[in-house]
């Protein structure tokens, strides 16, 4: 499966294929034979035959509105049907596994282009130093020090069922791509060449033959070690090491001999092993499991960290002189243990620095193994230890030693404490009304129902797990659908019921989550009415008057339409922005975005940039969700950059002229706002609130399969059938329509407002001069980009009603036509050279698994009634899962 041309390649793939780097077409090219190669040797020269034969038709048939493209799409069409259900199988994974293999290229050429201007020292406009440099022009660098010094970067890691990929494919990609770089790192010839081409091979292979389907649903704690095994292989390496880039540019010629003037700004959340709303699976043991399960990863890597800084500080004492307190400490590790104390000392003879450092390791490991006579109770004694080895050598004159390897241990313990994530609970306020009613009517010490039973357990899954890491390890719980202040005081009556008058109880913040465009619109009155509670004002006066409030993108999307949920959101956070300083409350918005656009994904550094003056304030917080926390974090310099832009975006977001720009550009486009929020609302709920609409929905796109996969342990619905949409998750809701390459979940109703607002130019110099605008349109750009009209009449086709597919179609054209005269682009993403070629590249190989998968889901639709048997029903939904999964590699996105 090789990229060439075909004598009928429409115009815009070939403007792509020629913008392709040679180094990423080489790689693609390779990789693609090489599976070839395999698909052969395992399937004959027949089956790769089918497959090049419709990948041919498929190229031939993207993007081209002329008779033959039609044609050619009818001839994939037939060739499909010819399939049987072995082959359309073999085809799906051939094509799912070049998707595999092409994401790993486009991944591996991001690192490589990332190396290569890090190498010519080139400062790139969206890094963390160029924001630096544009706030301190603007407000002096006193003051853009200050804000530097006290940026919050907050990501908060989900388990929301959006990773499609296993995560032994995951492993089978991660090794070919260790491979690919071996390769760019030696000048293969001759015997090298050939070994390199073996290796691939063979793992292309066990790819191929790897299970691209899980087998069963994977448990809540299997979802926190793939969170963990991230954490491991990039995370604990890559946050400090952003933290000295930055430190390196504040001191230029200082650094790494002075006292580092950045300060640790990442502060990792998980999600996983505590959102409990709609996942019976979470509980309280599994929380518990949760936070003992970080722990000991982040313990794990703080004794491996100390220890290797332990032997590469091996200075003599007469040439490095210990401080005196270097030298009460030694007497105080002695007397905690002598015997330990003396095999350091014997390991590292006449060398008091290295001989503490190994001591503080072997405290660091006794903390995981809870050794109570060695441990240490918290962090913050770890880090006095190493402030006081960090001191001693400043005064012996080793400051490099101080400043280097000790300095970024220090910085991973003030970064991941003992606990890694802060596990955050979430339940559904419902829930929380349900239980309180229960003990209302039994008494706490009742017959309670085994619903409230875990709902108080899990406030003593709460307590236990501060008590144990510390009050950073578990301290947020989110109340879905706050819908009143009672919801935040149930948080906190339901937890003086879990614990009483006992003197343990844990300390907690109850964060509202806002999700629907009503609860949006409410949302300032409950925050003013929460302010009224005694133990949130206690809390106000404890914390330094923080306050915490999250936005969810997806629901409100589902509830209006993507287009009137991102100006609700905005207006949203204005008014809880100017709630916050009215009563000078230092506000985080907590932003509940998906990986998908329907979802509020997109670049979440344009995202940043885009809120309103007085919310963000050096503080971001926000979900990576599913897929998303791979490919941001999957990769150290991948990782890197990523949390370079966000946070320079932060950063940046408070600064006079952006705060100014925001404001001036709102307040100008407010009528137009206005406008397009109205008709496109209306135009969305005149689709989804059509009678019929739910069961169609179901009919047309693999809704209902989509939750037969595997991909994590949460259930897709709350508890519904398809007769509402009321209940249905966002995810699976954005999924099915990314699925049938229509992705309405991320545009529908923007084309109707815009041709009835009609301005051409009002709408150009919107774009160009209103960032919030500007972010919607280039978002929806991306998704129409990913749609394909006549694939989407296929899917559509299944369904039995023509007017609902007919409003799809009309809005779908008239999105498009005006988001392309808005942008002046030729074609979705022709002006975003490097996102614009991958997209157009992939495209038709998408077309033929979805062109297999409306084979099967037609199969599935009419089998019940043609009497198919259920063993051949069950061999179709197989094929369907395949392509489904094939169909998320492609796209590069799922909910």
């Amino acid at each position: 499966m090789t990229e060439n041309p075909t004598p009928e390649t429409p115009p815009e793939r070939e403007l792509a294929r020629h913008a392709i780097p040679d180094p990423l077409r080489d790689d693609v090219r390779l990789l693609g034979g090489l599976l070839g190669q395999v698909i052969m040797e395992s399937g004959g020269q027949d089956l790769l035959d089918d497959v090049e034969r419709l990948r041919e038709l498929t190229i031939r048939a993207h993007g081209v509105r002329s008779a033959d493209g039609a044609a050619a799409l009818d001839e994939a069409v037939e060739l499909v049907s010819t399939f049987s259900l072995w082959r359309a199988e073999q085809v799906a994974r051939a094509f799912t596994c070049y998707f595999h293999l092409a994401n790993l290229a486009e991944e591996h050429h991001r690192v490589r282009v990332v190396r290569q201007r890090q190498a010519s020292s080139l400062t790139e406009d969206d890094s963390l130093s160029r924001a630096f440099e544009q706030l301190a022009e603007e407000v002096g660098r006193d003051e853009a020090l200050r804000r530097v010094q006290a940026l919050e970067f907050r990501p908060v890691l989900t388990a929301h069922p959006t990773e499609a990929r296993r995560r032994a494919v995951s492993g089978a990609v991660r090794r070919i791509s260790d491979l690919l770089v071996e390769r760019d790192h030696s000048q293969l010839g001759g015997t090298t060449r050939a070994e390199s081409d073996r290796a691939l091979l063979a793992e292309i292979d066990a790819l191929w033959r790897t299970s691209l389907i899980r087998a069963s649903k994977p448990e809540v704690l299997d979802e926190v070690r793939s969170a963990l095994a991230v954490f491991d292989s990039t995370m604990f390496e890559t946050f400090p090491r952003v933290y000295r880039r930055l430190d390196d540019f504040l001191l230029d010629g200082d650094a790494g001999r002075v006292q580092p003037l950045a300060r640790p700004f990442v502060s990792l959340g998980s999600w996983i092993g505590g959102d409990r709303d709609g996942n019976p699976n979470v509980t309280a043991e599994v929380t518990r499991a949760a936070a003992a399960l970080a722990s000991e990863h982040a313990l794990r890597a703080l004794e491996k960290s100390a220890r290797g800084v332990a032997r590469r500080v091996t200075l003599d004492d007469s040439s490095t002189v210990p401080s005196t307190a270097l030298l009460a400490l030694r007497q105080r590790q002695g007397q905690i243990d002598a015997s330990l104390s003396a095999e350091c000392d014997y390991e590292a003879p006449r060398e008091s620095h290295r001989a503490a450092l190994l001591f503080i390791a072997a405290r660091i490991a006794a903390t995981q193994a809870r050794n109570a006579d060695l441990q240490y109770a918290q962090p913050g004694d770890l880090l006095a230890d190493l402030a006081l080895v960090q001191s001693s050598l400043v005064e012996a004159g080793a400051a490099r030693a101080a400043y280097g390897d000790l300095q970024q241990l220090i910085w991973q313990v003030e970064t991941f404490g003992f606990h890694l994530a802060e596990l955050e609970v979430r339940q559904h306020s419902q829930v929380h009304e349900e239980a309180l009613a229960d003990i209302a009517t039994n008494g706490v010490h009742g017959e309670l129902q085994p619903r409230t039973k875990e709902v108080l357990d899990t406030f003593r899954a709460v307590g236990a797990v501060q008590q144990r890491y510390g009050i950073r390890a578990a301290r947020r719980y989110i109340v879905s659908f706050t819908q009143a202040p009672e919801h935040l005081a149930a948080v906190y009556q339901l937890a003086e019921h879990a614990f009483g008058d006992q003197v343990d109880a844990p300390v907690i913040d109850a964060v509202p989550l806002f999700e629907t465009f009503e609860d949006l619109e409410n949302s300032v009155d409950i925050l003013e009415a929460m302010l009224e509670l005694p133990v949130v004002q206690q809390r106000l006066a404890d914390n330094g008057r923080r306050v915490e409030v999250m936005l969810g993108y997806s629901d409100s999307s589902k509830d209006v339409g993507p287009v009137a949920a991102t100006l609700a959101l905005h207006s949203a956070q204005e008014r809880i922005a100017a709630w916050a300083a009215r009563h000078d409350i230092a506000l985080t918005l907590f932003h509940g975005r998906g990986g998908a656009l329907g979802r509020g994904g997109g670049p979440a550094n344009r995202a940043v940039l885009a809120q309103p003056p007085g919310s963000v304030e050096g503080r971001f917080k926000l979900t990576e969700q599913g897929e998303v926390i791979l490919a941001r974090y999957g990769d150290p310099v991948i990782a890197e950059k990523h949390i370079e832009e966000v946070a320079a975006a932060t950063l940046l977001q408070a600064s006079p002229s952006v705060e100014a720009h925001n404001d001036s550009a709102t307040r100008q486009y407010a009528g137009l706002a206005s406008r397009l929020d109205a008709t496109s609302r209306a135009r969305f709920h005149e689709l989804v609130k059509a009678d019929g609409f739910p069961q169609w929905f179901s009919q047309v796109t693999p809704l209902e399969e989509v939750g037969l996969l595997n991909i994590g342990s949460r259930p897709a619905k709350r508890g519904l059938s398809v007769n509402s949409l009321d209940d249905l998750r966002a995810i699976p809701w954005v999924f099915a329509w990314s699925q049938a390459r229509i992705n309405l979940a991320g545009w529908y109703g923007l084309g109707t407002a815009l041709a009835d607002n009609g301005d051409l130019d009002e709408l150009q110099r919107a774009y160009a001069e209103w960032p919030l605008f500007a972010t919607l349109i280039d978002n929806i750009e991306m998704s129409l980009a990913k749609t394909d009209e006549h694939i989407a009449e296929r899917y559509l086709a299944l369904g039995d009603r023509e007017d609902l597919a007919q409003m799809v179609l009309d809005e779908m054209r008239l999105t498009r036509e005006w988001v392309l005269k808005i942008t002046g682009a030729e074609f979705p993403l022709s002006g975003r050279r490097v996102l614009g070629r991958a997209v157009q590249l992939r495209s038709p190989y998408v077309d033929a698994l979805s062109l297999i998968q409306v084979r099967a889901l037609a199969a599935l639709r009419t089998g019940a009634a043609e009497g198919i048997d259920e063993t051949t029903i069950a061999q179709i939904r197989h094929v369907l899962l395949l392509t489904v999964n094939g169909v998320s590699a492609g796209l590069q996105n799922t909910g």
